[in-house]
């Protein structure tokens, strides 16, 4: 027998403190010649990896092997790895012990399963502040679409009057558990509550909630969730749909292919298959081991860490960031809510001006990064309606773009002032580096910034290279 199991790998961490990640001593080139240390305030898109998920794959790789498919021990080793990592993301999430644990490439993909699976007449109610993973999965239903509430009781309000008036049949709701434009944590239980009341099931987009705070599915009453390992320190390309079993049981396979197929026959010409059962039935293909065992690593690191100290970490930065920024002339955080709505560490903002004159949000990002080692998000973070329908609000002229900063567990306090010293100089001054704008966004001219060892000059097209150099055809 296995003494030590994979699964067992990077839980030995003291409650209270905060895990660590990779890369937290990381130094960047500036365009000036000098190096510093990065700040990574992009935490919303995609978080670094966890050092307890760096030393779990590291133990598994020597025994990676396929999974379900080898009699050899390394493949039973991994195929333990796998199916024991459905346990540790069905805890983490807080569902019932026969829920079922689907792993999906990341939330885009666990809610477009979800969207395939819905029984036909299905009318699905979202959002428009949703992400488009929640907003766009649900193109072979009918769709109610509500808007922007102005506030967390407006949301039920909204909501149980569209149940209200919808058609009969099958009904989903789609709850989003934090704004990843906002960072504002909505009233999941509340509507859950209410979708329940009117006979709809419901799905929970815990993209951005998942590494700030607990989920609790069967407490909250919501059928399934979906997350992602690349946004709770595990980016090794896995997510999960966990929740019931009966419409994914009933539904055709998501993929078809080795796995989904428990039995293949040919009759006259034709092939006939008999579908696997749950979760198979929608994991074709060799699956993900290293990536479900890294999300697993990730759940149990976070859960033995506690929420306690990680929400204090991460509000005490946040607070810091806010505060900061309203001190800056010109800057306006965007909101859906009351200032003192409850939120994770995600904040967005316009800025008016740059060293007295207009500015595109992407040149104020790109400046950033180029000239002061500070990474930060701009654009409309793949929520276009509700990053318009806010910047309408407080920020008029900037047709559909904003800058974003978003907090998580390598943060420091000098993260978050190295960012508001260096939007307060742009803001006053502008940008000190000459900067060209392409069909790709702005580009500092030239671009002195030496790439990594393990990138090459020769990576990168001819003309892209010489153009981020200042060479002249």
């Amino acid at each position: 027998m296995l003494t030590e199991h994979p699964a067992s790998i990077g839980l030995h961490h003291r409650p209270g403190r905060v895990p660590r990640v990779v890369g937290s001593g990381l130094t960047v080139p500036l365009v000036t010649g000098r190096r510093v240390p990065y700040v990574n305030l992009d935490h919303a898109a995609s978080t670094p990896c966890m050092v307890e998920v760096r030393q779990g794959v590291e133990r598994l790789l020597p025994w990676y092997a396929s999974v379900h498919r080898g009699a050899g021990f390394a493949s039973q080793v991994s195929t333990r790895t796998y199916e024991r990592a459905r346990d540790a993301v069905r805890r983490f999430v807080g569902a019932a012990p026969d829920a079922t644990v689907v792993f999906t490439r990341n939330t885009t993909d666990a809610l477009n399963l979800l969207g395939r699976a819905v029984p036909p007449h299905t009318t699905v109610f979202r959002f428009a502040a949703d992400h488009h993973a929640a907003l766009l999965a649900w193109r072979g239903s009918r769709v109610c679409r509500l808007g922007v509430p102005a506030g967390p009781g407006q949301a039920v309000e909204l909501l149980a009057g569209a149940l209200a008036d919808a058609p009969p049949g099958p009904r989903l709701v789609v709850l989003t558990g934090a704004s990843n434009v906002t960072g504002e944590l909505w009233p999941v239980a509340a509507l859950a509550e209410v979708a329940a009341a009117h006979g709809a099931r419901t799905v929970l987009d815990a993209a951005q909630l998942a590494a700030h705070g607990p989920v609790d599915l069967a407490g909250w009453g919501v059928d399934w969730v979906a997350l992602s390992g690349h946004k709770m320190y595990a980016p090794f390309g896995a997510g999960a749909l966990v929740g019931a079993a009966d419409w994914l049981a009933e539904a055709d396979p998501y993929l078809a292919g080795g796995g989904a197929s428990a039995r293949v026959t040919a009759d006259g010409g034709r092939e006939t298959v008999v579908w696997s059962g749950l979760p198979h039935r929608h994991e074709a293909g060799s699956p993900n081991v290293v990536g479900a065992h890294a999300m697993a690593v990730a759940c149990e690191a976070l859960s033995a860490a506690g929420w306690d100290a990680i929400t204090a970490h991460e509000r005490a930065l946040a607070a810091r960031l806010r505060d900061g920024l309203a001190r800056i002339p010109g800057v306006c955080r965007l909101g859906m809510w009351d200032a003192g709505s409850p939120a994770v560490g995600v904040v967005s903002f316009g800025v008016a001006r740059c060293g007295g004159d207009p500015v595109d949000q992407r040149l104020v990002a790109t400046a950033l990064s180029a000239e002061h080692g500070i990474g930060v998000r701009d654009g409309a973070f793949c929520a276009h309606q509700a990053v318009r329908a806010l910047l309408c609000r407080a920020h008029p002229h900037e047709p559909g773009r904003a800058l974003r900063a978003s907090i998580g567990l390598g943060t420091t306090a000098d993260h978050v002032d190295r960012l508001l010293s260096a939007l307060a100089e742009l803001v006053a001054d502008g940008p000190r580096w000459t900067y060209r704008n392409t069909p790709d966004g702005w580009c500092p001219v030239p671009d002195p910034r030496p790439l990594p060892d393990f990138l090459a000059h020769r990576d990168i097209p001819e003309g892209v290279r010489r153009e981020q150099e200042g060479v002249t055809p």
